[in-house]
């Protein structure tokens, strides 16, 4: 219950902010006929208040995972809308109140039947512009609409294959070759498209990877949001193993809270038991040795480690031990503010850190030569390969979504390496 007070305060402003956008339309298209503004006015604050509804339900019942998605979206979509539209309903108010405030009133002259002209004038050039700011907020609101729309129609199950050279001096020779897959941030509770789903692991599976790395956030608060994607995500095999870590949505920490309790506990032992129901090998500040030929490197996963407001599970004191002999040693680790909060400093030894989290923001731009996202502002590295001194990072966008159910620009990832020596 410790989210509800939150909720219906964003519900309160978001009324408020429907009101206000309301009464800006009623004003610019007053000309319309009664049984039209009676028509719209039901429709509006309809949608409204379903829409409000939709989402205490989605969030307090248990509905079928499609119809939260739908709501989502529809919630999205409309407060982006309405978010674009803002800012000229804003400039039209404080453009009429500083004419209010500081315009001179005209001096009166009774002896000219032309005076009232100039101030109707006035008055017609002032509707005018109100008319013509709400109008150009309704034309801006329909940008966020069609761009976010395509992202959800075109975006979300749009995979991408990228492969990375990833150079390790110290590779040993049996390894010099041997490709490496990486997943992150599925956060299957937000899916609405097994067959979409299921397309994406099987382009995975076709690039054959010797081994793969799922670098977390499996479900979005819930373990059970996983049961209907769980054997899609079973088929992810390789030859040397899948290897696995936890993301801070997984822990059940923004559904439960911080504290622990019966039900968190068992959410998390779940969480843990899905992961061997896949054939995925749970990392949780522990190692492994992977061996081809005779010849060893190191596997190290730890819990989510996050700077800010973000838990810090992870403990890398225990994740190392015993790996001193290892020529080459590569860290799952969800969230990638960890490389320069922990890794970078106190563990040179760390050749390659794999993380997701940034998700891209799931919108910015994504080329080949460059590349931008509002979350750069956020996260210093936030997709793609990281290089300090001899120490590398890989962020991975992420293969699903959260929040809005789509993505612009920056698509899902499935990153295929190939480990080489030189």
């Amino acid at each position: 219950m410790g989210r509800l007070p939150f909720i219906i305060a964003a519900c309160i402003l978001i009324t408020a902010f429907d009101i206000y956008c309301f009464n800006a339309l009623m004003a610019v298209f007053k000309n319309w006929k009664p049984k039209t503004k009676q028509i719209f006015g039901i429709f509006y604050w309809t949608f409204s208040v379903l829409l409000i509804v939709g989402v205490f339900a989605g969030i307090f019942l248990n509905l079928f995972l499609t119809l939260r998605a739908i709501i989502l979206v529809a919630f999205f979509l409309t407060v982006a809308c309405k978010m674009a539209m803002l800012p000229f309903l804003l400039i039209d108010d404080l453009r009429r109140l500083f004419i209010k405030l500081f315009r001179r009133p005209s001096k009166a002259q009774p002896d000219s039947a032309t005076s009232p002209q100039p101030n109707n004038l006035k008055t017609e050039e002032s509707i005018s512009r109100s008319e013509f700011l709400v109008k150009a907020g309704l034309v801006a609101a329909a940008v966020p609409l069609t761009s976010l729309s395509w992202g959800i129609i075109s975006g979300a199950y749009d995979y991408q294959i990228r492969k990375v050279n990833l150079i390790l001096p110290n590779l040993p020779k049996a390894f010099d070759g041997i490709t490496m897959a990486q997943i992150s941030d599925i956060h299957s509770g937000s899916f609405y498209n097994k067959t979409a789903v299921k397309g994406g692991v099987e382009m995975l599976l076709a690039e054959k990877p010797d081994f793969v790395f799922f670098t977390g956030d499996l479900v979005n608060n819930l373990t059970n949001e996983v049961k209907d994607y769980q054997d899609i995500f079973s088929k992810v095999k390789a030859p040397l193993g899948v290897y696995s870590s936890l993301g801070n949505h997984d822990y059940g920490d923004y559904y439960f809270g911080k504290e622990s309790s019966p039900a968190k506990v068992k959410n998390l032992k779940d969480m843990v038991d899905v992961h061997k129901i896949m054939g995925y090998d749970l990392l949780m500040n522990e190692n492994r040795r992977l061996k081809v030929d005779g010849e060893e490197i190191g596997i190290l996963g730890i819990e989510n480690w996050g700077m800010g407001r973000f838990p810090k599970y992870g403990k890398m004191e225990l994740a190392v031990q015993n790996t001193d002999d290892l020529p080459v040693k590569l860290l799952l680790s969800h969230d990638p503010s960890h490389w320069r909060g922990e890794v970078l400093e106190k563990y040179p030894q760390i050749d390659a850190m794999f993380s997701g989290h940034t998700h891209g923001m799931q919108f910015g731009v994504r080329l080949k030569e460059y590349q931008w996202s509002p979350v750069q502002y956020i996260y210093k590295e936030w997709a793609g390969l990281y290089q300090e001194q001899k120490q590398q990072l890989y962020v991975n966008v992420g293969y699903g979504f959260l929040g809005y159910p789509g993505r612009v620009g920056v698509l899902p990832e499935i990153t295929v390496f190939t480990l080489k020596r030189a």
